[in-house]
């Protein structure tokens, strides 16, 4: 795979970001991103939140997640827990991009607990030859 500087602070920049989540946040959904010529995808898993839970937004080339799980380890008087690996509370998770994304177009689908942004790049508008006189 070719050096892509860009990519590589792409992911040093979630890497510090992550860190810097889990310090004041309990979890962060795991995700992937992919591209393709005409845009991005974000997946992220998310099982258990509804889509009032969630919060997605876009602001420039920069997307926002956002969300709560609700602490159900706590609940009910008689519970006593041996282990709880599941995550709670709030998440935030940010992601910039390199190229122009069309906000306008920007759609979000929740399924069976994986949540799907799908961000279109804005095109490249085509090579204007121009014509040489004289």
């Amino acid at each position: 795979m070719p050096c892509d500087p860009l990519r590589d602070l792409r992911a040093w920049q979630e890497r510090l970001e992550r860190l810097a989540t889990q310090s004041t946040t309990s979890w962060a959904p795991p995700i992937d991103i992919y591209e393709t010529a005409e845009q991005y995808v974000i997946t992220a898993e998310v099982p258990g939140l509804t889509r009032d839970q969630i919060d997605v937004a876009i602001e420039d080339n920069r997307i926002i997640l956002r969300g709560a799980r609700p602490n159900t380890a706590a609940e009910g008087p008689n519970r006593h827990y041996h282990q709880v690996e599941r995550g709670y509370g709030n998440f935030a998770r940010t992601f910039e991009f390199t190229d122009a994304i069309e906000a306008e177009k920007v759609s979000a689908d929740l399924q069976q607990g994986v949540l799907t942004v799908t961000l279109p790049k804005v095109p490249v508008p085509p090579v204007r030859r121009i014509q040489i006189e004289g």
